[in-house]
């Protein structure tokens, strides 16, 4: 079977996206890895498929490279969004609905991505990293380089620690009171450093005004390049109108067989 395909990153991040409006519908886990295979397939962080949905310009349906379909991608969401423009879904804005609910996003004049993040509500803030779930859950390590951590190794270990056990959680190591916000991954599924996480740096940036509240944008460095996130506090254990904005790229298409 012959299956069409597109190649998409946001900052590094990057994903096989699949028209599932006319292309074979893949849901055979070891497919989906063979293809985000970096040796043997197309190679990505992650596999999407864009199907429709009633009362929405589409539907995201998300896998690690593992193979498994897996929460909410930010990067992912972004690039989508940047699909369905190519597509003529959308123009300068979208609505679409994922595994964590509804999103809407917009299309900047110079081609960023604008996504809203759902709302985050026990955002728990404890000595020396924080907790919170932003469509992903995330740990989130506050150090005074994250470029000279071990994150593949650290971060394997926090994230099968058995308090975040059978399902794990992804690592962010960031730095506190910097700007920009230097944020680096090692994402669960991927089960390795990957140059930007959405969700990753979206928790980071939540997580780093700590206790206080108000109106924040904080700009975020990752290894693959640089996103914005804009939210409200209206308390210190929550955040509203979440955005995370960032560039999404076409890459290449082609096609493979399954």
């Amino acid at each position: 079977m012959i299956c069409n395909f597109y190649k998409y990153q946001g900052t590094g991040n990057d994903f096989i996206i699949i028209d599932g409006r006319v292309e074979p519908f893949i849901t055979d886990t070891a497919a989906i890895a063979r293809l985000c295979d970096r040796h043997l397939g197309i190679g990505a962080d992650g596999l999407m498929i864009m199907t429709l949905e009633e009362g929405y310009d589409f539907r995201m349906t998300y896998y690690n490279s593992d193979g498994k379909e897996s929460t909410m991608c930010g990067n992912g969401g972004r690039c989508m969004v940047a699909f369905a423009k190519y597509k003529n879904l959308v123009k300068e804005e979208a609505h679409f609905i994922a595994i964590d609910g509804p999103h809407n996003a917009e299309i900047m004049q110079d081609g960023c991505i604008k996504l809203q993040m759902n709302n985050v509500t026990d955002i728990e803030q404890h000595e020396g990293y924080s907790l919170l779930n932003t469509g992903s859950p995330h740990y989130v390590k506050w150090v005074n380089d994250p470029y000279a951590c071990n994150v593949f190794s650290e971060g394997r270990a926090i994230r099968n620690e058995e308090r975040f056990m059978p399902l794990g959680i992804n690592v962010n190591f960031a730095t506190a009171g910097a700007s920009p916000l230097i944020v680096r991954t090692y994402e669960r599924g991927v089960e390795a450093e990957t140059l930007s996480c959405g969700t990753g740096v979206t928790a980071a940036a939540i997580a780093s005004t700590q206790v206080e509240t108000g109106s924040f944008c904080i700009p975020v460095e990752t290894p693959g390049g640089n996103l914005e996130v804009r939210f409200i506090k209206p308390n210190s254990h929550s955040a509203t109108e979440v955005y995370l904005s960032g560039p999404a790229t076409f890459v290449f298409s082609g096609s493979i067989e399954i």
